[in-house]
């Protein structure tokens, strides 16, 4: 309240400043000098009036930015994020009451809005929310840890700032922990660790951060200690202050320190020693006073701390029970002292009129608007599009411009998101998390005030991996069919809808069988559309694994005009790991081809490897160049030479060696160890390769590359060979070509289909 009534009270002397050195001049309200909605040309270009109320401008953007906080909270499936999110908005006073994940209480947590998602107990969409701690406004999103759902996690953590990745203490640092962290690394975003489930029979924080060091190659260190584990848990250790702390309530809410226990003091300064020593190899100005032999005072350490988080050089880690309300309360002391705000984080532009020149942005809402739309959602209103503010003020009403698309278009309702609630905003400025209803979109667009052409860059999207033929059971609902497939199309970019050539079936494609029946579920309860679905069907590829020469005449006469077309060159594989699918190389010298018609040649081609001649799925990695041709000045056209292309691509296809390629899963396996000759002896029938093998009390954990066709229904089998107690988690790891035997049964299978036999 005193900073604000300061603020007021410069700002009112500044206005009385300017208002006197200038007249006339139309009055200036407070509200204009604060928002920055005021006409500086009334300023003479030496005013230091105009200065000193610029100066004030900008001190009150930075003053409001640096206490904001956008963090998202990430973490393997059933490591506690949901729960984590509820107890952080309850804290914050945001909700009143705590509901459980699993809605057993018929309500649920507040984040997990949909219907399945509190009958499964499973996050499936990202949700976001805002809350307020300690005067510092905190933007949340909580994320799925479903790998079913990884671009929900891949969304928010391209628009945030910094993230919290919960780990559960017994069980660890697990596949979906990896794939999270592989993320957050892809983005550059600076994390907090915290080591969830200390109530939890088998706890083990120790060996957890032992694991993160190991397997993510963390620098980090604990900054907290439990007093307790287990059923003996009963607080936490603050290794930065040295004290004990205790939470009582009901809830946990009311937090007691004290001295720490006099049985735990050794332990304390080892483990505190440790973090000093940890922060001092990345920190120089910490290493400086740590090897003079000084004492680290806690303010000293605090900033070390925070220095290091933001340059991602160091990740604190912290410790507590969410489902116990013990230790979150210092976990979100942690987000405000550790985590960077939007200013302190370089995000860079794309000019899209200096042929895509790489601009930083300021982050100040004094530059021009620039936004970033990461994700869409069909609301009641019609389309939700989440929008992260990178530059520049949004207001209701204003045009903005789509660079994508160019197209202008009127912001009719801006909001700010509480999970599936919406508060109206008038406005909104850089580094704030909002989201407008009415603007057509598409997910990853970039919209500006239409001063600048910028873009933001692109998230990256995963192939999807399986697909299931669907049909509506009724014809009155095709309407509500197609709608449903639209929509869901739109909001998840992982989510593809299809026409099989020969069957002329609907495909749908996704990341898993979870995600695939999600949305089939969502068709029946959001659109009333039963669905039928066929039996799932994986997304092979085909490739090449020599090369060949192509040359090939096109020519029909039929009367009057006719088709003329010569296409000479050769087809090659690509280099592993290239990562393109398709190269098109064009060697023509002279002009045994016209120039315009080599788009077509190209268009041609393109076409063809749409559809191999082995199974008819997709050919990838293959190199085609075109080094010669013919063309008649009369016969020659478009058509005449995308059908030598396509018919010169069959013809040098067979002469390359085709190959089947197929997606592989990376699977981890948990399971008590006395049944670990069945399973294994499971993973190697199924064509599995066991990559790792580590034992973990008397749980044995297993890695593997399994082919994806091999892993249906395997949830149901892994069941009844552990009696219930195993359990696994799958991502897909690569596409890798089949065995002999497989391929030809594969192709065996496709000509069968074919010749209807």
């Amino acid at each position: 309240m005193a900073a604000r009534s300061a603020r007021s009270k410069s700002t009112r002397l500044l206005y009385s400043l300017c208002t006197a050195s200038i007249s006339p001049a139309p009055r200036t309200s407070t509200a204009a000098l604060l928002t920055g909605n005021f006409n500086i040309r009334y300023f003479s270009a030496g005013s230091a009036a105009a200065a000193r109320l610029r100066e004030e401008k900008d001190t009150w953007w930075k003053d409001s930015l640096q206490k904001l906080r956008n963090i998202g909270i990430s973490a393997h499936i059933d490591s506690g994020k949901t729960t984590l999110t509820e107890r952080v908005l309850f804290y914050t006073g945001r909700i009143h009451e705590i509901h459980e994940v699993r809605g057993k209480d018929g309500v649920g947590a507040k984040m997990d809005s949909m219907d399945l998602e509190r009958e499964k107990g499973i996050t499936i969409q990202s949700a976001a929310t805002y809350c307020t701690w300690k005067d510092y406004q905190v933007n949340i999103i909580d994320t799925p840890g479903h790998v079913d759902f990884t671009i929900e996690v891949e969304r928010a953590l391209r628009v945030l700032d910094g993230a919290i990745l919960v780990l559960c203490s017994v069980g660890g640092v697990q596949s979906q922990s990896i794939t999270v962290d592989r993320q957050m690394r892809r983005y550059e975003v600076p994390r907090l660790a915290f080591i969830n489930k200390l109530d939890r029979m088998g706890a083990d924080p120790w060996k957890v951060l032992n694991q993160a060091r190991t397997k993510l190659r963390h620098h980090s260190a604990a900054v907290q200690m439990p007093i307790g584990l287990e059923e003996d848990f009963k607080g936490l250790i603050d290794l930065v202050n040295m004290k004990a702390c205790y939470f009582h309530g009901s809830s946990g809410e009311t937090i007691v320190s004290e001295d720490i226990p006099a049985d735990l003091e050794a332990l304390a300064l080892e483990k505190r020693r440790e973090l000093v020593e940890a922060v001092s190899e990345v920190d120089d100005k910490l290493a400086e006073a740590f090897l003079s032999d000084e004492p680290i005072l806690a303010a000293d350490l605090d900033e070390a701390i925070r220095r290091a988080t933001i340059s991602r050089k160091f990740v604190p880690v912290f410790m507590g029970s969410a489902f116990k309300n013990k230790g979150v309360q210092p976990l979100l002391d942690g987000v405000l002292s550790y985590l960077p705000c939007p200013t302190e984080v370089t995000n860079q532009a794309l000019d899209q009129s200096k042929d895509e020149e790489k601009v930083e942005l300021s982050g100040s809402p004094a530059g021009p608007l620039v936004a970033l739309a990461f994700k869409l959602e069909e609301g009641r209103f019609g389309q939700l599009t989440y929008l992260r503010i990178y530059e520049g003020v949004i207001k209701k009403g204003d045009f903005i411009v789509n660079v994508n698309t160019g197209k202008k278009v009127k912001v009719p309702r801006l909001v700010r998101m509480h999970s599936n609630e919406m508060e109206d905003i008038q406005q909104a400025h850089a580094g704030q998390i909002v989201a407008v209803f009415g603007v057509d979109c598409a997910s990853g667009d970039t919209f500006t005030d239409g001063s600048v052409r910028y873009t933001m860059t692109s998230m990256s999207v995963p192939e999807p991996v399986m697909s299931l033929a669907i049909s509506a059971v009724s014809k009155d609902s095709g309407g509500n069919f197609s709608k449903a497939l639209n929509r869901f199309q739109r909001e998840d970019p992982t989510f593809r809808v299809g026409l099989d050539p020969e069957s002329s079936q609907t495909i749908i494609s996704g990341m898993g069988e979870l995600h695939l029946d999600i949305y089939v579920e969502r068709m029946k309860r959001e659109y009333k559309v039963e669905a039928t679905v066929g039996k799932p069907r994986v997304n092979f590829r085909e490739t090449i694994t020599q090369r060949a020469e192509f040359d090939y005449l096109h020519k029909k006469q039929s009367g009057g005009q006719g088709q003329y077309g010569r296409v000479t060159g050769f087809m090659e594989p690509l280099p592993p790991g290239s990562g393109t699918k398709f190269e098109f190389d064009n060697m023509l010298v002279g002009q045994a081809i016209p120039s315009n018609f080599v788009p077509a040649i190209e268009k041609g081609f393109k076409e063809a490897a749409n559809s191999g001649s082995l199974i008819g799925h997709p050919v990838e990695n293959i190199r085609i160049a075109l080094t010669d041709g013919a063309a008649h000045t009369v016969d020659s056209s478009e058509l005449a030479f995308k059908l030598a292309a396509i018919y010169a691509f069959r013809q040098c296809y067979e002469l390359c060696k085709p190959v089947i390629l197929e997606p592989v899963m990376l699977v981890e396996l948990k399971f008590p160890s006395e049944f670990q000759g069945t399973v294994t002896g499971d993973i190697n029938k199924r064509k599995g390769m066991i990559v790792g093998n580590d034992q973990e009390a008397d749980d044995c954990v297993i890695t593997a590359h399994v082919p994806l066709n091999n892993m249906f229904g395997y949830s149901t089998a892994l069941r009844s060979m552990t009696q219930g107690k195993g359990e696994f988690t799958m991502e897909y790891l690569e596409h890798m070509q089949v065995s002999q035997d497989v391929q030809t049964q594969l192709v065996n299978a496709y000509k069968a289909t074919r010749t209807g036999e």
